[in-house]
């Protein structure tokens, strides 16, 4: 079963391993490991933790030679957007990563082949994994392969929407309204926490998001308090 789960990763992600465990290690979350210590088989958490690196380095290079000369705060932001927790749970849906992933049994009930914080991580140790096994100059191929679109709207502008401003706005076409944001939970390891946020409209909680910043998490529980608002309309 795992070998074939390696091996439709090969087909869908356009690499072909030459040390299949570097592709093994990248599929197993943290509670599958923990679950079944007798395989030997350590999470993904150190590979995500170095193709998160790799990630922001070679964006960081596409950024810099940019001939639109991009400022630092500019490049900042930016990539900040390019690799967050929703554009790369974007990329892993793409290639049905979630149905690869070797997950426990409690996090397969709760719903972990479809949630964003551990499909993103995914993507990230893949990366990692390709490094490992083939160098940087196959890493970069994957991440221009997976991420060029999203990069390319970046540059444009045209990325991300301010999902904050506009409930704002949204609601205050009523009247006005108090908007709170509110730390709901943090959790995984120091190096990629992933953050929950919800927001309240006159202490009514109306929406809930993650994200790996709190402010990314804000932006997404945002978004999730508009997506209800239109569908009631």
């Amino acid at each position: 079963m795992i070998y074939e789960k390696v091996k439709a990763l090969e087909e869908r992600i356009g690499y072909k391993y030459r040390n299949k465990n570097y592709a093994i290690n990248a599929l197993v979350h943290s509670s599958f490991s923990n679950e079944n210590q007798h395989y030997g088989i350590s999470s993904n958490e150190r590979l995500e933790f170095l193709g998160d690196a790799i990630l922001d380095f070679v964006l960081g290079l596409m950024l810099y030679n940019n001939k639109a000369n991009f400022s630092e705060g500019q490049m900042s932001k930016m990539r900040a957007l390019i690799v967050c927790e929703a554009s790369l749970n974007n990329c892993a849906k793409k290639i049905n990563l979630g149905e690869l992933l070797l997950l426990g049994k409690g996090e397969e009930a709760s719903g972990g082949r479809e949630r964003p914080s551990i499909l993103s991580d995914a993507v990230e140790a893949i990366i990692g994994s390709i490094y490992l096994d083939g160098g940087m100059e196959e890493a970069e191929r994957f991440i221009k392969r997976i991420l060029t679109e999203t990069y390319e709207k970046a540059v444009k502008g045209i990325l991300f929407r301010d999902y904050k401003t506009a409930l704002q706005e949204e609601l205050q076409k009523s009247g006005d309204v108090k908007i709170e944001y509110k730390l709901v939970d943090s959790y995984g390891p120091d190096h990629s926490k992933t953050f929950k946020m919800s927001v309240y409209a006159d202490n009514i909680q109306i929406g809930t998001g993650t994200g790996k910043s709190k402010k990314e998490a804000e932006q997404m529980a945002a978004k999730a308090a508009l997506d209800e608002i239109n569908q009631e309309k």
